[in-house]
């Protein structure tokens, strides 16, 4: 076999070009974050990631929002409980 010559060279390039893509194509297939030309990693995209995001954020908002109207409830009932001169239960005696 000759090794002279620009044919060796470019056999090399193709089989080095081919190598990376079949570990591309692997990668992909079974989920791996694929590199980029510069020996980088390119994360997989999910296309519902975005979606998944949304839905999480306005469930966050709603359960924030309920535990900020359970700490107010607790609030008021930690006065009554502590309410020593007992004006609470004279305001609600008055109430009646």
């Amino acid at each position: 076999m000759n090794f002279s010559g620009p044919s060796f060279i470019v056999a090399i390039v193709l089989i080095c070009t081919a190598g990376w893509i079949f570990n591309n194509w692997i990668r992909a297939r079974h989920g791996y974050p694929l590199e980029n030309e510069w020996g980088g990693q390119t994360a997989k995209v999910d296309a519902d990631a975005e979606r998944k995001i949304m839905l999480l954020s306005s469930e966050n908002e709603t359960l924030n929002s309920k535990i900020g109207h359970l700490e107010e409830r607790v609030m008021v009932l930690e006065r009554i409980v502590t309410d020593k001169a007992g004006r609470l239960s004279e305001e609600i005696e008055k109430l009646r």
